[in-house]
């Protein structure tokens, strides 16, 4: 038995009409998909297929939660899902997949497994950078984090705190203490552009 057998729908075999299925998808269903970014998971899928007569729509309603690992404090991040994908479904010649709201698959293989449009509709939903909110990041760290970018590791400062953790280094805001070094290279710009004058 495959790992993805039960998300295999037999479509020629569906009567017209409506047609629901429910998916529980855990950390094994990642696991399954190769992806070291999601944890664990427990994610519930509606699926509904209406059949007319020569074509099928799916609709998918994906709802949940994955635990995923902060990016700012390495510690794991509970993010919520609540997505859904539609797709209309044809039988032809040859599999086609070029448009993301049509999909052609040959009448040889009615066979359709929907593991993957799962997958690909809630790893999508997944930003770049996945952070907790800002004051609940690992406070050690988030202190760690300080001291190694050169800042007072007693500076409680929320904004300052909140450019720190996100790699933004743009301080002008800052109220601490500079460093000189800047002093300098702000001089140099200056003058270079008087020079031009």
């Amino acid at each position: 038995m495959g790992k993805f057998t039960d998300f295999k729908l037999r479509l020629n075999s569906l009567p017209e009409g409506k047609h629901d299925f429910t998916y529980h998808l855990g950390k094994e269903f990642f696991v399954n998909m190769e992806n070291d970014e999601i944890h664990d998971a427990d994610v519930e899928v509606k699926l509904v297929v209406t059949r007319h007569a020569d074509s099928f729509d799916l609709n998918f309603h994906c709802v949940g939660t994955l635990t995923l690992i902060c990016t700012r404090c390495l510690d794991d991040l509970i993010f919520p899902v609540d997505t859904a994908y539609h797709v209309t479904v044809e039988f032809g010649n040859d599999y086609h997949d070029e448009n993301d709201e049509l999909l052609i698959i040959p009448d040889s293989d009615p066979d359709l497994n929907v593991a993957f449009m799962i997958y690909e509709t809630i790893v999508l939903t997944i930003p770049i950078k996945h952070v907790h909110p800002m004051g609940k990041c690992n406070r050690q760290m988030s202190a760690l984090l300080r001291k190694h970018r050169g800042r007072r590791p007693d500076d409680e400062d929320a904004e300052l705190e909140d450019d720190l953790m996100d790699g933004i280094d743009d301080d002008t805001s800052d109220d601490g203490p500079v460093d000189s070094r800047w002093d300098a290279l702000r001089g140099l710009g200056s003058k270079g552009s008087a020079d031009n004058d």
